[in-house]
């Protein structure tokens, strides 16, 4: 029965007269057309909507590891793990580095990152020292993903609390490069770059085959210390300083007895004894002394290089071996090779044997 019809048959049977009954239809008629216009008009309730995040599993020095979503804020513990989020153009939004360069937040990366800090385009937090990350600053940051190295496996627990968490080898850097690279969907960026980082290889050995030829024997050695008679070492079997110098062509003179294994802290050497390796042709001495360092924005260590050189100088016994007396002893910083094994630091430390080793003895 339609509704008009049967509101004058209720209004009759309540004995209005006709005016009352007519004035009163009209107002409910009026209300009616009103609600049902607002019905017509409101806004649909939103329903949840249930995104699928997208998961990998990443294979990491903790194990397999599930990371969801694609991470925005990155945190790199350790100069290694930020040279490959640069080298993909990703900017991470915390670093800690391997030793206090710089206190306070990164405000001037460019002058206070060694080496990677023109490649980073705004600010970013100083979460610490890389070994020991501070978590309160790790907290205000509040990451989606932390990527640091073997060297943070006792702090694996706490940071994962924290954010997924993601360790890496050292000095596997083609391998991080590509698992990174993968977890952010960047592997054709990825391949391009260990491409063109092996086409400068194979170039770098063309143009060092000469000296290989006639100087090939090298002996390297790592100045801890803050003159070059203390904490004189050779480097590690497994670090980039030497693997990237072997791979050039050279060999490296040191007894197995004296080179650390992969996993142990390298003995001290006495100056007294380098005599005894006086047949290497050349001598590569990297500096690891981080006291006093003068930042500039074209080398961080150009200061603390200047001041190995001269002490090696004034030392009688080494002034004595066949290399100083050539002009074949070259002086590198240590932090360019041991901190940055990837992508970036094989063009940097490339570039820095080339101008040495490449230049007339003596220059």
């Amino acid at each position: 029965m339609p509704v008009k019809k049967t509101l004058m048959i209720i209004f009759t049977s309540l004995k209005m007269n006709r005016k009352r009954q007519l004035f009163l239809l009209a107002i409910i008629t009026m209300l009616m057309i009103t609600a049902c216009v607002s019905r017509g008009t409101q806004h649909p309730v939103s329903q949840p909507q249930y995104v699928t995040r997208q998961c990998q599993i990443v294979e990491q020095v903790m194990g397999p590891t599930q990371i969801c979503g694609q991470p925005q804020k990155i945190v790199a513990l350790a100069p290694n793990t930020l040279e490959i989020l640069l080298a993909l153009n990703v900017q991470p939004v915390g670093y800690a580095d391997y030793i206090p360069l710089h206190q306070g937040d990164y405000d001037h990366p460019s002058r206070q990152i060694p080496y990677l800090g023109e490649r980073i385009t705004g600010e970013i937090v100083n979460v610490g020292i890389a070994n020991s990350p501070s978590v309160e600053a790790l907290l205000k940051i509040q990451p989606d993903l932390i990527i640091g190295t073997e060297n943070n496996k006792s702090q694996y627990e706490m940071l994962s609390k924290i954010a997924p968490t993601l360790l890496f080898p050292r000095f596997k850097a083609q391998d991080n490069l590509q698992k990174i690279a993968k977890l952010l969907g960047r592997s054709e960026q990825a391949e391009k770059i260990l491409a063109d980082n092996q086409q400068r290889l194979t170039a770098a050995q063309k143009a060092f085959s000469p000296i290989v030829k006639t100087h090939p024997q090298v002996l390297m050695l790592v100045s801890l210390g803050q003159s070059i008679s203390e904490q004189l070492r050779f480097p590690r079997r497994d670090s980039f300083c030497d693997s990237l110098v072997t791979s050039l062509g050279f060999k490296l003179v040191s007894p197995q007895s004296l080179v650390p294994s992969n996993k142990s802290i390298p003995p001290p050497l006495s100056i007294e004894i380098l005599p005894k390796f006086n047949s290497a042709d050349a001598i590569i001495l990297l500096g690891g002394n981080f006291s006093n360092l003068q930042p500039s924005h074209h080398n961080y260590f150009a200061s603390q290089m200047k001041k190995l050189k001269q002490q090696w100088q004034e030392n009688a016994i080494a002034q004595s071996l066949k290399a100083s007396q050539e002009g074949r002893v070259y002086f590198l910083p240590v932090y360019l090779c041991l901190g940055l094994p990837g992508p970036i630091g094989t063009e940097l430390y490339l570039n820095e044997l080339q101008n040495q080793l490449l230049s007339p003895p003596g220059k």
